[in-house]
């Protein structure tokens, strides 16, 4: 049962203002200004982040200057995600954002911040927004959210340690597979793209219809090399066909990492005879077709797939690995060679027009057991993560409903059993 409610959000801020402002010329550096794709679930999403003048900066903070343990809400998609300030960082509100500054003798600003994400609040949040074609918020129902009943100040610290450290190890975790996909990319265009392979210095270099190439590689198409294979999706309106084991790929499941884990929807067996996709093995490459085209991933497990993306499996023994790099490093053109008349799409002739420098069976199997350990560590890691979030979010509504007693408990050993 959810506690009486007993305040406001307002009532226990001392400063809620929106931006007013429109839009500001971005550049490579300077500080950055917070959109809604930035509001991650507690966390700031950085990567990418525009970035703005020191005049724009000065301009933009006149109401109020946001500083550490500050929240940013955003009013629209993604509606209600509520990140919170980290300590050294100066940034400045972006459109159809919200910052909100906690009284710090009434709530903690990290418990605040668990306490929005909350399946409570959060649905409370959902049911007040508003609009035709997009839903917001508006300022008058955010600064009346109503919120339940406060712990003390010492339990509320309690429970927002527990529930940081998982994003703690979660924020961790992903900076590791940052670090270990840009080193088999760097290793990708060190041997492929720049020829400086093991023994390249013996070997000559000659002309080529991509130009310079070292002597023995083929040139051919994407298509030779690879099987640009098909989806489908099962009949919708048969629910026998939903709701399985099997997960079931569309863009929609495109992670910001290498490998997709899971997916959002699942399909039965039945499902799976009754549609056009075969069940992909693991590290088969998707390439989203359709829409926001050329984003690739890797499959971590045994999927099924829509008919918006393709599967890609590499000929003759060719490396999975091999083909998923290959295939990040032709997005751009692919993209750029993508057609439609009402929105973009790759299509198997955008495959047979990429031209490819195809290196000898023993440099792409040297490759090969040279990355296969990068991309091991990082499926583990990321296996790790959605463990991580699944168990944080198990806990988030048994901990802001009082459901655990955590005066009781020590935060530094609940620190330490956290999974790594």
């Amino acid at each position: 049962m959810p506690r009486k409610v007993t305040s406001t959000l307002d009532d226990v801020c001392t400063l809620i203002v929106d931006c007013e402002h429109k839009t500001a010329p971005i550049q490579a550096t300077g500080y950055p200004s917070i959109r809604t794709p930035n509001i991650g679930r507690g966390r700031l999403i950085l990567n990418g982040v525009n970035r703005v003048s020191e005049t724009t900066y000065n301009g933009w903070t006149q109401r109020a200057v946001p500083q550490e343990g500050d929240l940013i809400l955003a009013r629209e998609a993604p509606i209600g995600n509520v990140a919170i300030i980290p300590p050294n960082l100066q940034v400045c509100l972006g459109q159809r954002t919200v910052l909100i500054r906690p009284d710090r003798c009434k709530v903690d600003p990290i418990y605040l911040t668990y306490l929005l994400l909350g399946d409570e609040i959060q649905g409370r949040i959902h049911s007040m927004s508003n609009g035709a074609t997009v839903h917001h918020l508006n300022m008058k129902d955010i600064r009346e959210l109503e919120l339940p009943k406060l712990p003390p100040l010492l339990t509320q610290r309690k429970i927002a340690a527990i529930l940081a450290a998982y994003d703690d190890l979660i924020e961790n975790n992903t900076r590791r597979i940052a670090i270990l996909e840009e080193m088999a990319q760097a290793l990708y265009r060190e041997w492929f793209v720049h020829f400086r392979f093991p023994g390249h210095e013996t070997v000559e270099m000659v002309e080529s219809p991509m130009g310079i190439a070292p002597a023995g590689w083929e040139v051919k198409s994407f298509t030779d090399a690879v099987d640009v294979l098909s989806g489908g999706t099962p009949k919708t309106s048969m629910p026998e066909y939903w709701g399985g084991s099997i997960p079931w790929f569309t863009p929609r499941d495109v992670q910001p990492a290498f490998f997709t884990i899971s997916t959002e929807r699942q399909i039965t067996e039945l499902g799976l005879s009754k549609c056009n996709s075969k069940l992909y093995p693991a590290e088969t490459v998707f390439i989203t077709a359709r829409g926001t085209v050329g984003k690739c991933v890797l499959a971590g497990v045994s999927m099924a797939m829509s008919q918006t993306s393709y599967a890609l499996r590499g000929k003759d023994g060719i490396p999975q690995y091999f083909v998923f790099l290959l295939t990040l490093d032709l997005a751009n053109a692919l993209r750029q060679s993508a057609t439609g008349a009402v929105f973009d799409t790759i299509v198997v002739d955008t495959f047979k027009k990429q031209i490819i420098v195809q290196p000898p069976r023993e440099i792409l199997e040297r490759f090969a057991t040279m990355v296969t350990s990068m991309f091991a560590a990082i499926k583990n890691l990321q296996h790790k993560n959605t463990n991580l979030r699944r168990t944080r979010d198990l806990l988030l509504p048994k901990l802001i409903g009082g459901q655990v007693d955590v005066d009781t408990l020590d935060i530094e050993k609940v620190a330490e059993e956290v999974p790594a």
